[in-house]
């Protein structure tokens, strides 16, 4: 069900957490370009954009600070009540998710800096296929955001099964490769943490989705089934 926002927040409020909201997004496109770029280079072996997903983290990590201090100052000008508090919770929250997936993904980029055998490069076709998923995931639950569309956001929050799949076959895969070449592990191991990485951004992911329902049902989701959760909705 897709939310129409100015409904939910109050004239004088309006503006103010509209601009916030669009600077969330904003975020939310930084942090999906540095994914984007971490996974390219990765499954081209570009060093030289890897260099600058690494570089340019540092401005995801100032749009946080920058949108937290907007969220506490309009909580304390404003003390904005229900829906309206619900909303700046929902985007700090968010905020804090987003600046994590930026970390996982400037984690992810090292990988592209490490020269693998050929015979190791297969390993990549698997992690480019969770990659996708995982890129997908952020791509929609940043749209639901942005129309703060609940049944969206629910289906993302389902994705995050299939992410976790991926994961557990890739793992047992390098696991595999590992034991079979030994000598192979402290090059591998950077392939397993950033698969790592990619399983956490599908939970972030999740987490900003239970924001959206937060925000606009009003019900905390958090450690609930997916069947009770659709009930909810």
């Amino acid at each position: 069900m897709e939310h129409n926002i100015n409904k939910h927040i109050s004239g004088r409020f309006n503006q103010e957490l509209e601009n916030v909201r669009n600077h969330v997004l904003s975020m939310g496109g930084l942090v999906e370009q540095q994914l984007n770029s971490a996974l390219d280079a990765v499954s081209n072996g570009d060093a030289e954009l890897a260099r600058k997903v690494r570089e340019n983290d540092y401005k995801v990590n100032a749009m946080e600070v920058n949108i937290d201090e907007e969220c506490t100052r309009i909580i304390a000008r404003r003390q904005p009540a229900a829906s309206d508090l619900r909303l700046v919770v929902a985007i700090a929250k968010t905020i804090a998710d987003l600046e994590r997936i930026g970390d996982e993904a400037k984690r992810i980029a090292k990988v592209a800096l490490d020269s693998l055998t050929k015979d190791q490069q297969y390993l990549f076709v698997s992690i480019e296929s969770m990659g996708r998923l995982v890129s997908k995931m952020l791509h929609d639950v940043l749209d639901a955001f942005a129309r703060m569309d609940v049944q969206k956001a629910f289906e993302v929050h389902k994705e995050d099964d299939k992410v976790d799949r991926e994961y557990e076959v890739i793992t047992r895969q390098i696991m595999t490769y590992m034991m079979e070449d030994p000598r192979s592990i402290p090059k591998i191991m950077n392939l397993v943490w950033s698969v790592r990485s990619l399983e956490r951004i599908g939970d972030r992911c999740q987490n900003i989705s239970e924001y959206i329902i937060y925000f606009v049902n009003g019900k905390d989701i958090r450690h609930t089934s997916q069947e009770d959760i659709e009930k909810s909705l």
